[in-house]
């Protein structure tokens, strides 16, 4: 009798665990199903954690570097109205280093934890260049199986890792957010249940062209990344970020990463930050990878990042390593870290200015919204006068 009670108190519990672990699931799914509602969405994306796993990054224990205050910028015209139709969350223009404009709207504040979506491709595109300059990452031009051999016999069968960087790994992927059978939306739900993402890059084995032929933006490029440095590395993301990038920009608030029910970083759109540690980021890339005083990222590595060299076509954005070029820009001139519901990070060499601007833009797939982002950026950059601030 004593035996079968002890049993049965075990099965309870047994149990009664399932159930809160199901209930934690269902809880994270039901959250994704709503994250992007009109009623939800900004509180939403200053507040991941309530709907994913997470990380934190970390900061180190050296001092806040500074961002001054610069002379204040008198916004051109064009800045309001479009940050209302656009749903702007968070705007900060950073001249010479030094913030000449910071705002923050739709009630969100300058402490919130905003999710970069796809800006977070191009903090990996750094850390990569960190490990290629630290030889842990020989070439480029090897194969990602011969690092990875999960991915053996399916769509990343022939990629180098140079393809993937530059979103050319010719794997058939559909990035149609507004599609719920989306590969996109698919690999969302496979955060939301806490699966491996690992898992999902290894089950694509469909291809549309050969490596290399043609870029398309394809966000499971950015998590095979990951999966190549940890390969390279033997070491996690979180822990890699945290060492060689984060904790050496002198940030204010600890970010974090949203991960999946293995702990592994979701590396194609996961980071989260304030919008002044994005402009610090946004900064040390201006300076060709330097930050107060310290190398973070090779020089040259920054500027084979931000010229174009991905196969886009005619009258396309450009691309880098995990960066985008505007079509018309004079490469070396203007880069920018983009991601969904407008978050940028836009970086003028000529005018040495960065421009932070985070959005709950529902319509961001509109015919016409980058290109007026870009026009609106370089409308900011001009009105902060010349080089030398004048």
């Amino acid at each position: 009798m004593i035996s079968m009670l002890v049993i049965l108190v075990a099965l309870i519990g047994i149990i009664g665990i399932g159930l809160i672990w199901k209930g934690a699931e269902l809880k994270r799914l039901m959250a994704v199903n709503t994250l992007f509602r009109e009623d939800r969405i900004v509180q939403n994306f200053s507040n991941m954690r309530g709907a994913f796993l997470n990380r934190d990054l970390d900061i180190g224990t050296g001092a806040v570097s500074p961002l001054p205050d610069g002379t204040p910028l008198e916004m051109p015209a064009v800045f309001a109205p479009w940050a209302a139709a656009r749903h702007v969350t968070s705007t900060l223009v950073l001249k010479n280093g030094a913030i000449v404009h910071q705002s923050y709207h739709h009630g969100t504040t300058e402490t919130d934890l905003r999710v970069s979506w796809s800006m977070a491709k191009s903090y990996l595109s750094v850390l990569f260049g960190v490990l290629v300059d630290e030889g842990a990452i020989p070439s480029l031009d090897t194969k990602v199986i011969d690092l990875v051999p999960v991915l053996k016999g399916g769509a990343y069968n022939s990629a180098r890792i140079i393809d993937v960087l530059r979103m050319s790994s010719g794997i058939t992927f559909n990035e149609d957010y507004l599609d719920k059978a989306s590969d996109i939306n698919r690999m969302g739900r496979v955060l939301a249940l806490g699966k491996r993402m690992d898992d999902f890059a290894a089950g694509l084995t469909d291809t549309f062209a050969k490596p290399g032929d043609v870029m398309q933006y394809t966000s499971i490029d950015t998590h095979v990344l990951g999966m190549v440095a940890r390969a390279a590395t033997g070491r996690d993301i979180v822990d890699l970020m945290s060492e060689k990038v984060i904790s050496r920009l002198g940030l204010e608030a600890t970010p974090y990463y949203l991960t999946d029910g293995a702990g592994t970083a979701f590396v194609l759109g996961g980071l989260n930050m304030t919008t002044r540690d994005y402009a610090r980021f946004g900064q040390m890339i201006l300076q060709r990878g330097t930050w107060y005083g310290q190398r973070i990222v090779s020089a040259e590595w920054v500027c084979a990042s931000v010229t174009p060299s991905a196969n886009t076509g005619p009258g396309e954005f450009q691309y880098g390593y995990q960066w985008w070029i505007p079509e018309d820009a004079t490469p070396g001139k203007e880069v920018m870290a983009r991601g969904i519901y407008g978050q940028y990070i836009y970086i003028n060499y000529e005018q040495s200015v960065v421009v932070v601007i985070t959005s709950a833009d529902r319509g961001f797939r509109d015919d016409g919204v980058i290109e007026s982002a870009v026009d609106t950026c370089r409308a900011i950059a001009k009105a902060t006068g010349d080089e030398n601030g004048t």
